[in-house]
């Protein structure tokens, strides 16, 4: 939850629509402030001439080699190079994908995920927040494979290009996209839960809906944060910085009355954790647990909204959660 109304996730330039020099964005720009973009071409599998591909496969950086002294076909390409054995990526899933790009105008190698100090990039498929390449390619692609992208500027950059990356207007750009993971947006965790210590809040498990949480009748609220795993996930760390997938649902200590949910919004939610976007309450109680965890926590006011009020929430009040964390990039 972010200490003001709704939730948060950046974006890096590279992958943002491009938007009118008079538009100071300072998160994703939507299509609505977005400057009138041109039509972008219906995919095709192959066009002539096209890139080669060189070095690892899947999961590594890929070489990109621009057929010398020809011109791009002008053809939005999205070309399934090797296919993935596991479901495919819905409009709306939250996915994650590694990537190497490269101008193909003027043969530059644009910054990859796999670079030193890069990370994939998350985001909702066809959301329309990022360039056209990235936003509409992976839809319909099965999670697990490798696709190579020939954008022409209407699926790039435009008529705008990217001063940031050396990507003038009008040129074509190449993409490899290693498609890693995707979430519909009603994703949540199963297994057997471990209750919660007894003078702490109930939970009961509603599959693909918020979870039921019973406050202990006549109990004060703790001062302190408390935190209880009731489902422990098998993988990596969250860490500080990371955007995290998650479902979520809240209710206040006081009354147990629901106050909030991922599920009221459309399902599962991006949060960047640690850097506090959120409540300090979440970046304490989620920095250190494992992907694929449910964790409740008791946030005291002075870890939540302290003495503000927040939309259904009074001033000093004592927050109950309970989440599903379903990934971390």
């Amino acid at each position: 939850m972010r200490r003001t109304a709704g939730l948060l996730i950046t974006l890096p330039l590279l992958l943002v629509v491009a938007c009118s020099s008079s538009t100071k964005a300072a998160g994703p720009v939507s299509p609505t402030t977005a400057s009138a973009a041109p039509t972008v071409p219906t995919p095709v599998n192959e066009a002539s001439p096209m890139p080669t591909l060189s070095g690892g496969g899947f999961g590594s950086k890929a070489t990109i080699s621009i057929p010398e002294g020809q011109q791009p076909s002008g053809q939005f390409v999205v070309n399934t190079v090797s296919e993935g054995d596991r479901a495919a990526v819905g409009k709306g899933d939250w996915v994650t994908v590694n990537y190497t790009a490269k101008d193909w105008t003027t043969g530059k190698d644009l910054p990859s995920s796999y670079d030193a100090g890069g990370k994939p990039q998350l985001y909702q498929a066809g959301s329309g927040q990022l360039v056209p390449a990235f936003d509409q390619s992976v839809i319909g692609k099965k999670v697990g494979s490798r696709l190579l992208v020939v954008a022409p500027p209407a699926a790039a950059f435009g008529d705008q290009g990217s001063s940031q990356l050396g990507v003038a207007k009008g040129d074509t750009v190449v993409f490899v996209f290693d498609v890693m993971e995707s979430l519909p947006q009603d994703s949540t965790l199963t297994g057997t839960m471990t209750p919660a210590p007894a003078n702490l809040p109930q939970v009961k498990d509603n599959g693909k809906a918020a979870a039921t949480i019973t406050v202990p009748a006549g109990q004060a609220a703790p001062a302190d944060l408390q935190q209880a795993v009731l489902i422990k996930g098998e993988g990596k760390q969250v860490k500080t910085g990371q955007t995290l997938v998650v479902q979520y649902a809240g209710v206040l200590w006081s009354n147990g009355q629901p106050f909030d949910a991922s599920w009221t919004h459309g399902g599962a939610q991006a949060v960047q954790i640690g850097t506090g976007s959120v409540i300090e309450g979440w970046d304490k109680g989620l920095v250190g647990q494992n992907v694929g965890s449910r964790v409740l926590l008791v946030v005291p006011p002075a870890l939540g909204y302290k003495d503000q009020a927040q939309g259904a929430v009074p001033a000093n009040s004592t927050l109950v959660f309970v989440i599903d964390i379903l990934e971390a990039v």
